[in-house]
C-alpha cells in the first residue's frame, strides 16, 4: 500500500512540475494589494491605479467561520501572493469590458492567478487549504481534480484524519446563513 502512495505521488510530483502560464491574449499583469479571503484578491492591473477584486477560478475555501481552515487558506494564500507581481488568465473575453474581463454579481473579475511559474489554486489545493470548485468546467480542472486527489492521499490541511474539515464551504454557508 505505501508503495503505491509513493508511486502515485512520484508521477503527481512529474506532471505537476511542468505547469508554466500559458503565453496567451488573455494574460494580464498586475501585482496583488490585499488577501480577501482564501479565494479573492484585490489587485492593482499593470498599468493602471485600478484596484479590482478577483476571485480564483476553480477553488472553494473555506468560509472565515470555519476554523481554523478558513484563516489557514486565507495565510496560505497571502504567503504565494500578497505585494508579489503576478498574471491573471482570463478564460471568457468580453471587448467591451476594461481589460475584456467580465465582472460576477460582486463586480469580482474571475480568473486563475499565476504567481512567476505556479498556479496559485493549484498550489492552494495541493496543500489541502482549499477545495476544487467543479461546478464550471475550465481547462485546469483535470489539474486541481489531480491535486485535490494527491492532497487527500496525503491526509494534507482539510482532508488530515486528526482534524477533518467536516463541512464542504458550500455546506457550512448555508447552514450558517447571517
Amino acid at each position: 500500500m505505501k508503495i503505491k502512495i509513493i508511486v502515485v505521488c512520484c508521477c503527481l510530483i512529474l506532471l505537476f512540475g511542468c505547469n508554466a502560464p500559458p503565453e496567451k491574449k488573455n494574460l494580464f499583469s498586475a501585482e496583488v494589494t490585499r488577501v480577501v479571503s482564501g479565494q479573492a484578491v484585490e489587485v492593482r492591473l499593470t498599468g493602471t491605479s485600478e484596484v479590482v477584486k478577483l476571485r480564483i477560478e476553480g477553488i472553494d475555501a473555506p468560509d472565515w467561520r470555519q476554523s481554523p481552515w478558513g484563516e489557514t487558506a486565507k495565510q496560505k494564500l497571502t504567503e504565494l501572493v500578497l505585494g508579489k507581481p503576478i498574471k491573471i488568465e482570463t478564460e471568457n473575453l468580453v471587448q467591451d469590458y476594461p481589460f475584456g474581463m467580465l465582472r460576477d454579481r460582486y463586480n469580482r473579475i474571475q480568473g486563475h492567478l499565476w504567481q512567476d511559474k505556479t498556479l496559485v489554486s493549484q498550489e492552494l489545493i495541493k496543500s489541502g487549504c482549499v477545495l476544487v470548485n467543479d461546478r464550471s468546467p475550465h481547462s485546469y480542472s483535470k489539474l486541481l481534480m489531480e491535486s485535490q486527489e494527491y492532497a487527500r492521499l496525503l491526509g494534507y490541511g482539510i482532508w488530515n484524519p486528526q482534524q477533518a474539515m467536516r463541512y464542504t464551504p458550500s455546506q457550512f454557508r448555508s447552514m450558517n446563513k447571517p
